[in-house]
Order: C-alpha cells, then sequence, then structure tokens
C-alpha cells in the first residue's frame, strides 16, 4: 500500500464525512441547493447515511482492500449521480461542486490498482 494511496484515500473519507455530516446536521450551504434541484426532503437521511457508508468503507479499506474499493467506487457513482442531478435542474454552475467529492474516491480507486 503505498503512501499516496493512503493519503488520498484519507483525503477521501474526510471529504465524504464532511459532506455526509453537513447534510445530516441541515447546513443552510448543503441542503439550500438540494431545494434547489428539487431532490425530495425524505431522501435527504438516505443520502447522508450514503456518504457516511463510504467515508466508513473507505477508511475500513485501509485494512481490508477490497472494501475500501468497493468504497470508493460507491463514492464516485454516488457523486456521479449529484452530478446528473445538477445537470437535470440546469444549475450547470453548481457542477463542479459534486466533482470536488468525486475526484479524490476516483484517485483513491485508481491507486487501489
Amino acid at each position: 500500500m503505498s503512501t499516496a494511496y493512503v493519503v488520498v484515500t484519507v483525503l477521501a473519507a474526510v471529504l465524504a464525512g464532511f459532506s455526509a455530516a453537513s447534510l445530516l446536521l441541515g447546513a443552510e450551504w448543503t441542503v439550500k441547493p438540494l431545494v434547489d434541484y428539487g431532490v425530495p426532503r425524505s431522501w435527504w437521511p438516505w443520502l447522508g447515511a450514503a456518504k457516511g457508508a463510504g467515508a466508513a468503507g473507505l477508511l475500513v479499506g485501509l485494512l481490508v482492500p477490497v472494501i475500501g474499493a468497493l468504497a470508493a467506487a460507491g463514492l464516485v457513482l454516488y457523486f456521479l449521480g449529484a452530478v446528473a442531478t445538477v445537470v437535470r435542474a440546469r444549475w450547470f454552475s453548481h457542477v463542479a461542486f459534486p466533482l470536488v467529492y468525486a475526484a479524490p474516491a476516483a484517485a483513491s480507486l485508481v491507486l487501489w490498482f
């Protein structure tokens, strides 16, 4: 396991965990865009839980690598879904935000191989 993999994986876990916490705690700068994008409020706890599980999976993956790879893949898919939601809502200026969170998860997955 390389140092780059560990650093990128921990960064991805911190970002996903931060994103999960900000959603679950109802931070205005996180939930207001979800309202603007038309994401139903009933989905928010599930979305936050998915990000939190992905963050935990990345950290567990430092000990059980296949779990980390699956978590990274799941987070990449999650944030690509977020990009699709932003595009569907026609908020093109916001597309970069989910990509910021997807990039370290994708890098972690690439470094895993």
